[in-house]
């Protein structure tokens, strides 16, 4: 982990831009993190590649495979990496505070006015309402990260491949994700390893 002396982010590849500030960063996951109803992950996408442009999408994939792979939500591990790889320390606690800060006082708010709410059908089908947009964006997003697969060393094929086993794993067998993901990570991982000395070689 960097510990930077100042707040001055670090350098970005040319077709990327960092945060101008600690409190840009907190500002911007805590604009993420009040758009995520139902999943933030879609809304981060288009918040930190598509508006601020902070990361490419093959960067941002590479960023949540990762963060997928670590314990614990995987929304809350991208916002402590892209922090610190903007500024250091620091900046993993401002993005962390930004996603956490605003939700967690909506949602005590919520959880102590549900039980007078929940018997209004008004609130019962916009609740139903955000899951359906939410799933929604998920589709979206997944269209989008498609199109980083055509660089990956594995090819189109092999990834098409793996994303299909996880989807039949976790969809139609209901296999747990803690068993789905090291499993099928490990085995694209020894994959893609094969594919790039194979291309060395060819080389």
């Amino acid at each position: 982990m960097r510990t930077p002396t100042d707040a001055t982010p670090i350098a970005t590849p040319p077709d990327t831009v960092a945060p101008r500030s600690l409190s840009d960063l907190f500002l911007t996951f805590t604009i993420l993190a009040l758009q995520g109803f139902g999943g933030v992950l879609a809304v981060a996408q288009r918040e930190l590649v598509d508006r601020r442009n902070w990361l490419t999408r093959e960067q941002f994939v590479e960023a949540y495979s990762l963060a997928q792979l670590l314990p614990g939500p995987n929304v809350v591990n991208l916002s402590l990496m892209l922090g610190d790889k903007f500024f250091g320390w620091r900046g993993a606690i401002a993005a962390l505070a930004g996603m956490l800060l605003a939700p967690l006082l909506i949602v005590l708010s919520l959880a102590a006015s549900y039980n007078q709410l929940a018997e209004y059908p008004a609130v019962a089908g916009a609740l139903r309402g955000m899951g359906a947009v939410a799933a929604g964006l998920m589709v979206a997003m997944a269209c989008k990260l498609v199109m980083t697969l055509r660089t990956n060393p594995m090819g189109p094929l092999l990834c098409a491949l793996i994303g299909g086993l996880s989807l039949v794993l976790v969809a139609v067998l209901r296999l747990p994700l803690h068993w789905v993901i090291p499993a099928v990570g490990v085995a694209g991982w020894c994959l893609a390893r094969l594919c790039i000395a194979r291309a060395e070689r060819a080389e």
